[in-house]
């Protein structure tokens, strides 16, 4: 006989329920996740690892989302047995919320051919707030040389939208042997499939040039292999492996055209012009691939190219009552070789009118140092329709927004004047549109446009701007997780070889630019450049006379200044309080601070730069005669123009740029850079 029992699953629920509460694992859904406290499912380096790199971050995955508050450092130790004697291994803790991952980078390089310990202590716990159960504690050993690694790549891992022209580079972490970096040792494929390119090496940096246009929307796998040695002769441990996406097929097409299809009444002194959806390679523009005719005689002309913009001026005026058919064929393309899909072509007929044209403008087109009380201007060939002229159909704009101002017409001159003084080192646009008319009711042939730029405030740093660090001999992140926003690295006449600590420091929209890069061609020249540009702006500074300096010495700390010049005969301090700088409502208000010696910031009772009045860090110059330092969790505002080096202390960051011209830039431990 067999006997059947009722199964009760309430009760096996309850049962489970009130083990997960014993076992001190809180859940909110416990049916689904009952009993599962936080474990640790897989580190790097494994257990029992060896050959371990020494410059090798320490990586523990959790199979939960944790609670990031309770990765204190104590939580997590790295010791190993030195001397008889445990030693602790000093390093940044951080915590990843997207992998569930603990991230330990040491401080220094770890010893060669040493067995470390990893323990994880059980204080650590889950959003519920349930522990770890027990320490969790493993081991591995150091490699008994440094072997060689790739640290950045170019594209990086999972990019896209590369272009198809890209050059691949894989940067070291060490100087490698040239004769080792071959199509042997560093190789890429699309779909399996290896791809033909030249291989060279420099500095520190690998190059894969392909030997034709990659293919658009296409998966590429670059791989540097083992075959990669250091000069020592040591291998890489393991090939390194990433892959990039480039962009899809994107076909140019002609988006608009003026005149437009069919119009007619044109005027005779009309250029011709088309819009494409495409940047357009200019080369591809000749008189086979683009023609204006009558029927029967083709038109000359001058043609030019402006990015996605193309114009075609006829050397004479058109014929009057003549019907013109404008054509472009497949030769023309775009800058990533994609030809035009189909033939354009087009018809309009013209009038007998001659349409007014601009004969001057004020600023000219492409002119810089503009002031910022300047008066926008067109001049005329003749006498044109006042009411025409308002604020739709001429406009000025700074790139983002139009400004407001007031129009006028005198004569055949046409003027705008703006409402407020224009922005310091900005680029403006001036547009007439084609309803700005004459006297006699006949349009502009062509809207008219012309660009200029306004003076730089204070200190002009020309190309070395675009650096958020530069140095001269080198660039170092001693420890954590410090990130340079919008802003490129450089340093010269030092080499890649002297970057470190990149990673874990990370630049955002940014690049790493060093004298001995061999890609792209010019690095070198463009960071002599950058250099020489910044020994003018430090020169500038140093010497800057007007408005009168003001004589500043010792600590500045509780302070606030107005916009100026401040001269400091030795030494300069921000200490017991924050410096407040007061822009008093003047948008391009300029500090010029010129430092003798040392400038130093203390955290602690203040040591912060602070903004205020529409004060901007980009107009902030501190010239400093030797070295720089911002001292613990400071807030730093503008521009240190520093002689020698630049430190930054433990958690300091700054809205700024540092800037040394013969020594180095230090970051010590987790700081930020970003763009002014």
């Amino acid at each position: 006989m067999k006997i059947f029992k009722t199964i009760n699953y309430k009760s096996i629920l309850a049962l489970l329920l009130t083990i997960s509460i014993y076992s001190g694992c809180k859940k909110d859904d416990y049916v689904e996740t009952v009993g599962l406290c936080p474990t640790i499912t897989l580190t790097n380096p494994d257990n029992l690892e060896t050959l371990v790199g020494l410059d090798q971050s320490i990586e523990i995955t959790f199979n939960e989302k944790m609670d990031a508050s309770s990765f204190v450092p104590s939580s997590f130790t790295l010791e190993a047995v030195i001397g008889g004697a445990i030693a602790y291994v000093p390093g940044v803790l951080t915590y990843e919320e997207t992998t569930n991952m603990l991230i330990f980078n040491p401080t220094n390089l770890l010893d060669v051919n040493t067995t470390y310990t990893g323990r994880v202590k059980p204080i650590v716990k889950d959003l519920n707030g349930n522990l770890l159960q027990q320490e969790y504690i493993w081991s591995f050993s150091t490699s008994a040389t440094i072997s060689p690694s790739v640290i950045y790549t170019d594209p990086d891992n999972l990019d896209s939208l590369i272009s198809y022209d890209q050059i691949i580079t894989a940067t070291f972490n060490m100087p490698m042997d040239p004769t080792s970096i071959t199509n042997t040792s560093f190789r890429v494929y699309n779909a399996g499939v290896e791809i033909s390119g030249i291989v060279s090496y420099g500095g520190l940096i690998a190059g894969f040039v392909p030997g034709n246009l990659l293919l658009p929307n296409t998966v590429y796998t670059c791989v540097v292999s083992t075959t990669a040695k250091n000069l020592d002769g040591t291998s890489l441990l393991m090939a390194y492996t990433w892959t990039f996406k480039t962009k899809p097929v994107t076909v140019p097409i002609v988006q608009n055209v003026d005149p437009f299809e069919g119009e007619n009444f044109v005027v005779i002194n009309k250029t011709i012009k088309a819009t494409f959806s495409e940047n357009m390679d200019p080369v591809s523009f000749n008189n086979t691939s683009f023609t204006l005719t009558d029927g029967i005689n083709t038109v000359d002309g001058i043609m030019t190219l402006k990015g996605k913009v193309f114009t075609f001026n006829p050397d004479n005026n058109l014929s009057p009552t003549t019907t013109y058919t404008a054509k472009f064929t497949t030769d023309i393309q775009s800058t990533q070789g994609i030809a035009l899909a189909n033939i354009k072509s087009w018809q309009f007929t013209t009038g007998i009118g001659i349409a007014p044209e601009v004969l001057s403008t004020t600023p000219t087109d492409g002119s810089s140092n503009i002031p910022f009380n300047q008066v926008i201007t067109a001049t005329f060939d003749q006498v044109m329709d006042i009411p025409s002229f308002t604020n739709t159909t001429f406009y000025v704009s700074d790139g983002v927004n139009n400004i407001t101002g007031q129009i006028t017409y005198n004569g055949t001159t046409v003027s705008f004047t703006p409402d407020n003084l224009l922005l310091a080192n900005t680029t403006y646009k001036a547009t007439l549109t084609k309803d700005v008319k004459n006297a006699g009711n006949i349009s502009i042939a062509n809207d008219y446009e012309w660009e200029f730029s306004t003076n730089s405030v204070g200190v002009n740093l020309n190309s070395v701007a675009r650096f958020g660090i530069i140095a001269g001999v080198g660039v170092s992140n001693a420890a954590g997780f410090s990130v340079i926003n919008n802003l490129d690295v450089g340093i010269s006449p030092g080499v890649r070889s002297s970057i470190v600590g990149f990673p874990p420091a990370t630049i955002v929209n940014g690049k790493i630019y060093a004298s001995d890069d061999p890609f792209p061609a010019g690095i070198a020249a463009m960071l002599i450049q950058a250099k020489q540009d910044l020994v003018d702006a430090y020169l500038f500074a140093e010497n800057a006379s007007f408005p009168a300096p003001q004589t500043v010495a010792g600590d500045q700390g509780g302070k606030t200044l107005a916009p100026g010049i401040y001269k400091s005969g030795s030494t300069l301090l921000i200490q017991s309080g924050d410096l407040t700088l007061d822009a008093q409502g003047d948008p391009n208000a300029v500090w010029i601070f010129q430092i003798a010696s040392d400038f130093t910031t203390v955290g602690g009772a203040g040591g912060s730069v602070i903004l205020a009045g529409g004060a901007q860090a980009k107009n902030i110059f501190w010239q400093t005669g030797s070295s720089a330092t911002l001292g613990n969790s400071t807030s730093f505002k503008g521009n240190i123009l520093a002689l020698t080096s630049i430190t930054m202390n433990s958690g300091a960051v700054a809205e700024g740029r540092m800037l040394a011209q013969n020594g180095s830039v230090v970051m010590t431990s987790t700081n930020t850079i970003t763009k002014p």
